[in-house]
């Protein structure tokens, strides 16, 4: 974690000897950073930083994506004159145990269009989310478990 806020620094510094911060200042500067940092962990040491950002951007590239199907379906369903929702309650199995990466992975569902987290069983081992687009519910359950759930367990331990 100290490697991400000395990268914020150097982001800092670099936009500061520009002479002005901007978006694309800061972004040039994370860059630069970063592979400062890189070049310099045979003197500081290895640290898990370097693994974990490229999983950070694939996850936000996924989670992204995710957002856009989901924004097109919805919007689909709602312009076309036909309903083609089947809405229905699944009960999603977690591999997530800690209460962090339940409310993550909870948050994250009902961020998605078209669904939303209903609640956690009392022994926190499953989630019952309510999708708008219920095919089949195995389908729905392995989206969330292999999409979402695989991903931001990835990221975070």
């Amino acid at each position: 974690m100290i490697y991400f806020f000395f990268n914020i620094f150097l982001s800092l510094v670099w936009a500061l000897a520009n002479g002005h911060i901007s978006l694309g200042s800061l972004v040039t500067g994370f860059v630069f950073g970063y592979g400062v940092l890189w070049l310099s962990q045979p003197l500081v040491g290895p640290s898990r930083y370097f693994q974990r950002l490229p999983v950070a951007l694939r996850f936000t590239g996924f989670f992204l994506w995710q957002l856009i199907l989901s924004n097109l379906r919805v919007a689909y369903d709602v312009v076309t004159p036909r309903l083609y929702m089947q809405p229905g309650i699944v009960a999603v199995p977690l591999d997530a145990n800690a209460d962090l990466e339940i409310t993550l992975l909870a948050n994250l569902i009902t961020l998605t269009p078209g669904t939303l987290s209903l609640d956690v069983s009392a022994d926190r081992q499953t989630l019952y989310v309510h999708a708008m687009f219920v095919d089949s519910p195995d389908e729905v359950r392995d989206s969330i478990k292999n999409g979402f759930e695989r991903r931001l367990l990835e990221l975070i331990r």
